[in-house]
């Protein structure tokens, strides 16, 4: 689903975080999707802060760097647009002809999205249009103009064009969908842990019907190091990225772990409320930079006694030769899950 979208001869994906800027470029013209190069540049502190560009002429700058770095050299690419001026939800209407669909939108947003309908771009999908039960289920989606125009900005300024503006809960479900195929069945989690929050995706039967976003991310756990231990942001950084668990660790594991799994919680206490049933997830997927952080994973599963696994979006993708040039593949794969999710859209 995209909010919007023309043809692009060049399948790159960009995802602008709040602490990296990612580009993956993926080649179609082959029997399946092949990985050819990724790229990422990091951003400088507080160019982004809570998703508002702060300085648009370094997030760009940023962007120019990632796609060199990337050797591509594209007119439009396909990006997305998430956060909590995002809504994506469930409902269930009266099963109507495809065609009348349309029609029932806008009035059915007005009931479940709080957001002036005069400022949001709207997009749909019927999630189960061969059945033949009275009611429909529609998965509704919401974004407030404003926040795409932004990101609109950004990328005219570093001289390109959107193929496509995705939901960034779509563009990781893409890549997820294809890399865990034991994912679609009965409901999972996928989380992407990035640098300023973690966004809750839950998926049932392989189709998004819940996203949450928390404010806890990769700068607060560094955040957090900082203050309890009084280390140096190069310091608390490097007890992130070690390969092994610091004790230093334990304490603030605990606290934001926990935020994490908490969150998980709620999101599918309200997904039950919502559709009157028992919801029950079966295992947790996680990605982003913060899944990288060690004892990340075993904290969330002490908490919520399921499976709890890394995401990658190589599972089921063949990467070139070269893709990663000097990155360690396997370690920084699962930052990369939304911009090869978006690259898997393919050309135009």
């Amino acid at each position: 689903m995209a909010l919007f979208s023309r043809k692009q001869k060049t399948a790159v994906g960009l995802d602008i975080g709040s602490g990296l800027v990612k580009v993956a470029v993926i080649d179609h013209g082959g029997a399946e999707p092949e990985l050819a190069r990724v790229a990422m540049v990091p951003l400088l502190a507080d160019a982004i802060v809570e998703g508002e560009v702060m300085d648009p002429a370094i997030v760009s700058d940023a962007i120019r760097a990632a796609l060199s770095a990337a050797e591509v050299n594209p007119a439009a690419v396909a990006t997305a647009v998430g956060g909590r001026d995002v809504i994506v939800k469930k409902i269930i209407i009266d099963r109507v002809k495809a065609s009348q669909v349309q029609e029932l939108m806008r009035w059915e947003a007005e009931q479940h999205v709080p957001f002036d309908m005069d400022s949001v771009e709207l997009d749909f999908q019927i999630l189960d249009p061969e059945a033949d039960d009275e009611q429909m289920r529609v998965l509704l989606v919401a974004a407030k103009r404003d926040l795409v125009e932004a990101k609109l900005r950004v990328l005219e300024e570093a001289g390109l064009t959107a193929a496509i503006v995705d939901v960034d809960s779509f563009a990781l479900h893409n890549a997820f969908e294809r890399s865990h195929p034991e994912a679609m069945t009965g409901v999972v989690a996928l989380v992407n842990i990035g640098h300023e929050s973690t966004n809750i995706n839950i998926v049932e039967d392989g189709v998004p019907v819940l996203t949450r976003d928390l404010n806890v991310g990769t700068r607060r756990l560094r955040e957090d190091l900082q203050r309890d231990l009084g280390l140096s942001a190069e310091e608390a950084k490097a007890v992130l990225d070690a390969p092994d668990r610091s004790t230093a660790l334990d304490t603030v594991l605990v606290a934001r772990g926990e935020e994490i799994a908490v969150g998980i919680e709620r999101a599918a206490a309200f997904l039950a409320s919502a559709s009157h049933s028992q919801v029950q997830v079966s295992s947790v997927y996680v990605c982003g930079g913060g899944a990288r952080t060690p004892g990340m994973l075993d904290t969330m599963g002490a908490r919520l006694r399921v499976p709890i696994v890394l995401a990658t979006p190589l599972a089921n993708l063949t990467a070139r030769e070269g893709a990663f040039e000097s990155l360690d593949a396997e370690a920084v794969a699962p930052l990369f899950m939304l911009a090869i999710g978006l690259a898997l859209r393919g050309p135009g």
